[in-house]
């Protein structure tokens, strides 16, 4: 009795446990920010794009093959010419995310890898065709620019495969040592010739000093000889009195200065 109620159990529990691995096996998770597509082995991709939370599939006839919706960030270095042939080395930074609507063309073309396939190479081809439109100093003081226009060029040629662009900007912007060594050799000759003109305006305004001066010099001289013409030496007696009281009240002022009464020249024995 008991042998027969143990197998009982034992058959019971072994029902249970398969049918648990069968509807394990029938579920499956689309995490927050994710949709996948189904794969069927007798009808391929489906159209359908599922949604966030736990769905059913038949098992090993459906498969899901999960997508990340999510913006995510991508870094594509490029090294290309600019309008003058001068080597650019950019990096762009691309937010992207693909159509929802879209993932089973995605998957169906392009394959789950999609970001690896598209990207590098939608991005050195557009960069190349904006850059070239540009010499090299537009693409430093332009940057703004070229910037907008890779942006929109991108993200037109983006589109055609299914994906949106949310960002796209300029990282990185270098050019070859020869255009640097260039850049600085012109910014070293623009100083000097900066410094070089003001030596130039030193001089002028110098000698405009100088005969400004000159001039008021002869006017002064010219002044001073219609003086003496009018009232004769007494503008010289005048300036000599003028001298005198000055050098009279400096000298009042010093005390390392001793007066003598007129026509001695020894010091007074004054009582201590």
């Amino acid at each position: 009795m008991a042998t027969k109620m143990f197998e009982t159990i034992g058959k019971i529990g072994l029902g249970l446990a398969v049918a648990g691995g069968i509807v394990n096996s029938a579920l499956y998770n689309v995490d927050a920010g994710h949709r996948a597509v189904i794969f069927d082995r007798f009808q391929g991709v489906q159209d359908i794009v599922v949604g966030e939370g736990t769905h059913f599939l038949i098992p090993w006839v459906q498969k899901p093959i999960i997508f990340d919706c999510r913006s995510r960030p991508r870094n594509v270095p490029v090294i290309t010419g600019s309008k003058d042939l001068q080597n650019v080395n950019i990096t762009l930074r691309i937010l992207y995310r693909p159509v929802t609507t879209q993932l089973p063309r995605i998957f169906t073309t392009i394959g789950e890898d999609y970001e690896e396939r598209v990207l590098p190479s939608i991005t050195t081809e557009i960069l190349k065709s904006v850059v070239a439109r540009f010499d090299a100093g537009e693409l430093i003081t332009q940057r703004e620019l070229v910037s907008r226009q890779v942006s929109e060029d991108l993200t037109e040629r983006a589109a055609t495969f299914g994906l949106i662009l949310d960002d796209v900007s300029l990282t990185h912007l270098t050019f070859g040592k020869e255009f640097t060594e260039a850049v600085e050799m012109k910014q070293v000759a623009q100083q000097e010739a900066e410094r070089a003109r003001f030596v130039v305006e030193k001089a002028e305004q110098q000698k405009k000093a100088a005969i400004i001066s000159a001039e008021g010099d002869s006017k002064a001289a010219e002044l001073i000889a219609n003086a003496l013409a009018s009232v004769g030496d007494g503008l010289i007696e005048l300036r000599k009195l003028e001298a005198a009281e000055d050098i009279a009240y400096q000298l009042s002022r010093s005390r390392n200065i001793t007066y003598l009464p007129s026509g001695q020249s020894v010091l007074l024995q004054l009582p201590q």
